[in-house]
């Protein structure tokens, strides 16, 4: 690895200008490109503080062994070279878009003199019309129903050629699913209407062929070819059928793409649906690795160069409406290079309410479910898990292998209602059969610290009593019945076996709480490591400097995802138990007041304010109070001269009164 000071460039010789930056490794190859308003800027902040640098930053400072930039006269120009020098070189450390799922598209070959339609996928061609991307059941559907309208070739070069050699057309020219050009029932230009007429339908002009139809159906009816007029009447639906499949989500004139980003530390997932004519024509999904802490905003314009420029040859596949989450700071510039593309305006904007922003938010939801699926296949093989577990314990340089992983977590409201979560994975796998929550309280509830030292304690000190009783003479009753019986007959279940590992979720301070506690109890066989969020570093105890685990580690991805389940549980915890707690009311030192009674209060005048001010009768008129109950809550909250009112409700978190 590359020492970044031995090439770091002294902060006089970097321009203040706008332009392109290069960094290369020992063997002169580009690693990285980007692009910067201010270069001297941009370039310093990959030399500051390795502590203070994400890890995938990190990895390509140190494999980097010189940069260099080029200075340009404005963003635009710096745009249009990032992308160029991006696909010149496909640098390994730049974000690489790729789909989470392999969706094919619907191909017209318009350069070939005999067009075909065809199913592709992967990069795409100069002169072929491409429509989708389409599920691969849908999109065999939806060629299938439209040939019988639109008979074009779809036969395989040399299916074509033998066909030609022959004079007999195949399978598909003998049951009218094509036109056969082939032997020449048809010609080369008519064949080539065809296919206009097949792309025109799928851009969106479905409605004026099926009209067309329909009005040829009635011209032969009134001709009395009835025929003719079923024919037509099976074609009309057919394109009806292709038609409906997709909803109309906006009006007929609506040709929009809406992306949406959702990220988490090392990875974005990122989500398009294609909408032309009103109708989701398609969805696609990508998921990402970053390199940099990048913010959504920067995701969608570096998206929109991937996406776009690898299309420049098809114009049609840049949509006039560009609809995204938030806009790149240099959106303007985005808008004119996609424009030049095109041929045509193209506008990026964000929806702020209405149907689009309702679609935006269903793009979300579908990103946010790509990262889950993305994160619970990583989880689910067996393969992955074993080679997770073996790079964590040789990152961390362990002797054991992992069998089982705890993990633990603080949640708190600004020190109130502190609780712990314990989260246990074995062979890789969440057993939440084991899980445990914890209540904190006293001098252990003061910081994090030692609220970690205090659950980490309970946690060993219960594993050293079930050592105690399995050695003495309750071993064999708690092997039977699974739970073990401490002094005061107390049932409790035991686990199965201590862990291997402990994972707390923070930095050295939380690590060392959790060093002391097994230290104090006397356990040394269980190791210790904490997983901080900024900046994913790997604390090990006593260890001046983190351990940096690579971007594409399947150990950081397991530990993410035990770190992640331990706050869960966590958060759902300290709200349960925040919730019993969290008001103490007025209307609780009413004699004989149930919790159904006085929710029936406060539902009918809304807090215990209005119920103060409200008359006896009126109290007495609620369901389920009666007039001796309605005198107690009259009396209580209207004591007599003297007497001490009873307390108001009190937000325990923050010291606020609720009602008075």
């Amino acid at each position: 690895m590359a020492d970044p000071v031995t090439y770091r460039p002294k902060t006089g010789e970097i321009p203040t200008d706008p332009g392109v930056y290069r960094f290369r490794d020992e063997q002169g190859r580009v690693i990285y490109v980007g692009k910067a308003k201010n270069l001297r800027s941009r370039l310093n902040s990959y030399f500051a503080n390795p502590v203070s640098l994400l890890p995938k930053t990190y990895a390509m400072v140190h494999t980097a062994s010189s940069v260099q930039w080029t200075i340009v006269g404005s963003e635009l120009e710096a745009l249009q070279l990032e992308y160029t020098w991006i696909k010149e070189f496909t640098p390994r450390f730049n974000l690489a878009f790729r789909d989470d799922k392999s969706y094919p598209y619907l191909a017209v070959t318009m350069a070939d003199k005999f067009p075909r339609v065809q199913v592709m996928r992967g990069e795409r061609r100069k002169g072929t019309r491409y429509f989708g991307p389409y599920t691969a059941g849908a999109i065999r559907d939806t060629v299938d129903t439209l040939l019988r309208v639109f008979p074009v070739r779809t036969c395989s070069a040399g299916v074509l050629k033998r066909a030609q050699q022959s004079g007999r057309p195949c399978l598909l020219g003998y049951i009218d699913k094509c036109s056969a050009p082939c032997v020449g029932r048809v010609t080369p230009q008519e064949h080539r209407e065809l296919a206009e007429e097949f792309c025109a339908f799928m851009g969106g002009e479905a409605t004026r062929f099926i009209a067309k139809l329909e009005r040829q159906m009635a011209g032969a009816v009134a001709e009395l070819d009835y025929e003719q007029a079923a024919r037509l009447r099976d074609d009309v639906v057919a394109l009806r059928k292709v038609f409906e499949r997709n909803t109309v989500v906006l009006s007929e004139d609506t040709n929009a793409d809406i992306f949406a980003v959702h990220q988490d530390e090392l990875e974005a997932a990122v989500q398009v649906f294609h909408v032309r004519g009103g109708r989701i024509r398609g969805q696609r999904g990508w998921v990402v690795e970053k390199v940099e802490d990048t913010s959504p905003a920067e995701l969608v314009e570096h998206l929109l160069q991937q996406v776009y420029g690898a299309d420049s040859q098809a114009n049609d596949g840049i949509p006039p409406r560009i609809l995204v989450p938030e806009l790149p700071s240099n959106d303007a510039e985005l808008a004119e290079w996609l424009s030049g593309l095109r041929n045509g305006r193209v506008q990026i904007r964000v929806p702020q309410r209405g149907d689009k922003a309702a679609l935006l938010e269903t793009v979300r939801q579908n990103a946010e479910q790509a990262m889950k699926l993305h994160k619970s296949r990583r989880a689910g093989d067996l393969t992955t898990r074993s080679l997770a577990l073996q790079e964590l314990q040789e990152a961390l340089h362990l002797p054991v292998p992992l069998l089982r992983i705890e993990c633990f977590d603080i949640s708190h409201v600004q020190g109130t209602n502190v609780v712990a979560s314990m989260v246990v994975v074995e062979d890789g796998i969440a057993k939440k059969s084991d899980y445990r929550k914890f209540a904190i309280t006293g001098d252990a509830a003061v910081d994090d610290t030692a609220s970690m030292y205090d659950v980490i304690f309970r946690r060993f000190r219960r594993h050293l009593e079930e050592q105690n009783v399995r050695a003495g003479t309750g071993a064999v009753e708690a092997a039977v019945s699974g739970e073990i019986t401490d002094a005061g007959g107390t049932t409790r279940p035991r686990f199965a076996y201590p862990p291997n590992l402990v994972v707390v979720d923070g930095g050295a301070p939380q690590v060392a709480a959790a060093t002391r506690a097994l230290s104090d109890l006397g356990i040394s066989d269980v190791y210790v490591v904490g997983l901080a969020k900024r900046l994913e570093e790997v604390w090990l105890p006593e260890n001046d400097f983190p351990v940096i685990l690579p971007r594409t580690s399947q150990g950081l991805y397991l530990l993410q995802r035990i770190r992640d389940e331990a706050h869960r549980f966590a958060i759902t915890f300290h709200r349960q138990k925040r919730g019993k707690s969290m008001i103490a009311s007025a209307l609780d030192a009413v004699p004989g007041m149930g919790q159904a009674k006085r929710k029936a209060l406060l539902d009918s005048f809304g807090s215990v304010k209005s119920v103060k001010a409200a008359p006896q009768e009126e109290l007495a008129r609620v369901k389920g109070i009666g007039p001796v109950l309605a005198a107690a809550v009259f009396a209580t909250l209207h004591p007599a001269d003297g007497a001490p009112e009873a307390e108001p409700a009190i937000n325990m978190t923050t010291g606020e009164i609720l009602q008075s």
